[in-house]
């Protein structure tokens, strides 16, 4: 029985490049023994094990000189999402310079930019683009909300209690340098409308849904993290609401269900209930069939409004 020597140990349990074999001296006929399989041109898979995006993009680009993460697989990646319909395939998107031939290989799907400096950064070791410039090439594929939605998520204010940044992903003077930079880039036109819908304060995309669809039923523009007494720095806020009005309205996505939120949320409402106020709480149900429900409500508390 021929004996296999062991791979090093920053290669045993991982995809590689045939780069890095030569960087550690590894001869050319290890790489043929059977717990080794072939990922591809220039990639090596260990055997019988599953490979994750993270991984699969970072040995896809490492193969690819010149290329980079982008599209929908940046989205992933850096946590921007997607709809629903977008990100199910296995193909990972490689984007490189449009002087350079596009990337063709099995698992890819490749694009042919221009690209300015600062437009892709270093992502966990794996060159990717910056989240303005995903949302920016994505435009041409997503619908305006989406556009709108992903572009609230990039310059919405984060809070580094919870986040490890005290600054947004972008603001929209930079923004609008990006497009003037991108002026032929497909979907560039609609990037600019949805720069115009973009407001701060969304902190979901389900609050940029519910926004648009409020204002798309007639009812005027909210106001966004509605803090209840404006004298109180650590007074109860909503996600959007009327302050005119006294209406309050809040989004529950999937993070509200853990016990300590749950806590928080109970002194949240009963503390804008006590204030007098019309308080609305949303879920994905109400996302679901438009807010139709939920609006027609909101429009009976305004009416009611002294």
């Amino acid at each position: 029985m021929v004996r296999i020597n062991p791979l090093p140990d920053e290669l045993q349990y991982r995809a590689f490049t045939t780069y890095e074999s030569r960087e550690l001296g590894i001869p050319a006929k290890r790489l043929r023994a059977k717990d080794l399989s072939d990922g591809g041109r220039l990639i090596h898979l260990p055997t019988g094990r599953e490979i994750e995006l993270l991984e699969r993009a970072r040995v896809l680009a490492a193969a690819t000189p010149g290329a980079w993460v982008s599209h929908e697989t940046a989205a992933l990646l850096t946590g921007l999402g997607l709809p629903p319909w977008m990100g199910g395939g296995d193909a990972i998107h490689l984007s490189k310079p449009h002087t350079l031939p596009r990337v063709r290989r099995a698992g890819v799907t490749g694009h042919r930019v221009r690209v300015h400096p600062g437009e892709v950064m270093d992502f966990e070791g794996i060159p990717v683009a910056v989240r303005p410039r995903t949302w920016l090439d994505l435009a041409k594929d997503l619908s305006l909300p989406y556009v709108i939605a992903m572009g609230d998520q990039l310059i919405r204010r984060p809070r580094p209690s919870f986040e490890s940044r005290s600054e947004p992903y972008a603001y929209p003077s930079g923004l609008r340098l990006l497009i003037r930079q991108h002026p032929n880039l497909q979907g560039v036109e609609k990037a600019r409308l949805a720069l115009d819908e973009m407001r701060v304060g969304a902190d979901s995309y389900p609050e940029t849904f519910l926004r648009l669809a409020m204002r798309d039923a007639g009812l005027p523009e909210p106001e966004l993290q509605l803090q209840l007494d404006l004298l109180d720095p650590i007074s109860p806020r909503a996600d959007l609401g009327y302050r005119r009005f006294r209406i309050a309205v809040q989004y529950d996505g999937a993070h509200h269900l853990t016990r300590e939120q749950q806590s928080r949320d109970n002194r949240r409402d009963e503390a804008f209930l006590r204030a007098g106020w019309s308080y609305f709480k949303v879920n994905a149900d109400d996302l679901a069939e438009g807010f139709a429900g939920v609006i027609s409500r909101i429009k009976k508390a305004k009416l009611r409004s002294p």
